[in-house]
């Protein structure tokens, strides 16, 4: 499959944006997926964030591999960052996150005369679920949520219940993916537009790295007695199981791919991690 990248104007304005604010807030909250915790980290942020306290919020997590989750929580954990594991959809692990919010605010006000509320910056790639966060932390829809990368658009400041202000920021990708890997993650869980890649390619690669890495789950979804020789070979068995033949006998790869691809990324496959600490850092 070719190299993917996908860095659309408004992602350069993005930069922009959260380089003119950072001196406005007092942490960022960065949004990961918990799928691929490297691939999701825009290098962009590192580079403009630099030493500004950082929240590290690994989203997704109940898509996530357990085992996996509480390395990478390790793993962070261990390079300085304050990380929590989190499903936004159903607001597991928030309130840990008001708490450690609430603290950096008592900190920050601890010897001061006139006390502020914290303000704080939320970031992160395309389609990690910063949206669902915000709506989590301010109690009401307020941010547009949607499945689909560039939903979230401009810049927003918003009120807490609490009193803290957050600036919202569209996701942002960086102009060059060094390993091919990275892009084919980020596609693999829904951060590059769909309309841009070949869905039947895409769920090829995607098959590879679940033959390889999680074959039970990929034969137990798909009620498959073994898998195939080559991931094409899986994906025709996959294809035969759910009955997605068009007239003459040809197997509607295209479905497949598209089932194949949705059902991952909605965690039916099973709980599944594209990257381990080891062997995603080695």
């Amino acid at each position: 499959m070719e190299h993917i990248n996908w860095y659309p104007g408004h992602m350069k304005k993005t930069r922009e944006l959260i380089q003119e604010n950072l001196k406005l807030v007092d942490v960022v909250i960065e949004v990961v997926d918990a799928r691929i915790p490297v691939s999701s980290r825009n290098p962009v942020i590192d580079e403009l964030v630099k030493n500004k306290r950082r929240i590290l919020v690994l989203n997704k997590s109940d898509l996530a591999d357990g085992g996996a989750n509480e390395a990478w929580a390790e793993y962070f954990g261990e390079k300085g960052y304050d990380t929590l594991l989190l499903n936004c959809m159903t607001g597991h692990g928030v309130s840990q996150l008001n708490k450690l919010l609430a603290s950096i605010q008592e900190e920050k006000n601890r010897e001061k005369v006139r006390k502020r509320p914290l303000r704080m910056m939320i970031v992160g790639v395309p389609n990690v679920g910063k949206s669902s966060l915000i709506n989590r932390l301010i109690g009401k829809k307020s941010a547009k949520t949607g499945n689909k990368p560039g939903v979230t658009r401009g810049k927003q400041w918003l009120d807490l219940e609490n009193g803290m202000q957050l600036l919202d920021t569209p996701g942002i990708l960086w102009p060059k993916f060094e390993n091919p890997k990275t892009g084919l993650n980020l596609a693999f869980c829904g951060s590059i537009k769909d309309e841009i890649l070949d869905t039947a390619s895409l769920a090829l690669e995607l098959i590879k790295v679940l033959q390889a890495d999680y074959p039970e789950l990929l034969k137990e979804r798909y009620r498959l007695e073994g898998l195939g020789e080559t991931p094409l070979s899986t994906m025709e068995r996959i294809a035969e199981k759910r009955g997605f033949i068009r007239s003459g006998k040809q197997i509607d790869y295209e479905r497949t791919a598209r089932t194949v691809l949705d059902e991952f990324r909605a965690g039916i496959i099973g709980k599944i991690t594209l990257e381990k600490p080891r062997r995603a850092l080695s």
